[in-house]
Parts: C-alpha cells; structure tokens; sequence
C-alpha cells in the first residue's frame, strides 16, 4: 500500500463537478492499494496517515501530526500510484490490486481512519473520474509505503 501525502491549506475531490469530499487544513492522501495488502498492512497505513508528524510546532519544525493538529483528512483512491514505470514510456498496472480487492482495502482503510481520527476523514468515489484541488501547504509531500 502507497500513499501520496500533501500537507494542505485546503483540499477537494470533485466527481461530475460536484464536490464530493472536502477539507480545510490537514492532509490529503492519494492512495494505491497493491496486491497482498493485508489487515497489517492497513493499520499500518491509518497510523502513519494520522502519526506522521509533518506539521510545524512552535519552533517551526516538524515535530506535529494529524492527530495533534486535529486537521481533516481526504483520502482519495488512485491506482496509479502502484504502476510500474520501471521500464519502457507506458505504465503497466500489473503491479496494482485488482479493483474489487482495491475498493475493499481502500474502504477499510477509509473506516479505519474514520474510527482512529475525531476530525474529519473525508473521500472521494472509488472508480470515479475524479478532479482534485488542493492548496499544498509547504509545499510538503511524502510518499508512505505499508506493504504487507
């Protein structure tokens, strides 16, 4: 399991230019669920989304997370991000769960973060055509990997 983490000023998914999930201040999580991601592999992920500690503290530094910030999170699910790009000029897929087994894990992760996070989770639509905005705040981005 991967996630693309931004640390954001603010952040929204639209599905048909509808919005679909919002937040203010927090993080935004693009999320590929690769194959044999697992419960272990899932409750490694919501920590790390909701402990890592990439907000600033009093003196500046990165020393606060999601948890102490009390910010939103938007997890959005994106399949590219398990793509293999080792070789060749076109991304194969292989590498990424299939979209049951993917939109299962996804959902599970999205339940656990929302049982785990007082503040608000909020996602986008598994499968959609999906358009995200965001403002990155920093800018500040991390790649998380969780793999069983």
């Amino acid at each position: 399991m991967l996630a693309l983490i931004q640390r954001v000023a603010q952040a929204s998914v639209s599905v048909d230019e509808a919005v679909v999930g919002q937040i203010g201040p927090g993080l935004l999580a693009l999320v590929g669920v690769e194959p044999g991601d697992d419960e272990a592999a899932l409750a490694r992920m919501a920590e790390r989304l909701l402990g890592y500690r990439v907000f600033a503290d009093d003196a500046g530094k990165m020393n606060l997370s999601l948890r102490d910030t009390g910010g939103g999170l938007l997890l959005v699910s994106q399949f590219t991000l398990a793509a293999d790009t080792r070789s060749g000029m076109r991304p194969s897929f292989t590498s990424a769960a299939a979209p049951a087994e993917a939109e299962r894990i996804f959902n599970r992760l999205v339940a656990i973060c929302r049982e785990k996070h007082a503040a608000e989770v909020e996602t986008g639509r598994f499968g959609a055509h999906m358009v995200v905005s965001l403002a990155n705040d920093g800018p500040v981005t991390f790649l998380l990997k969780a793999g069983a």
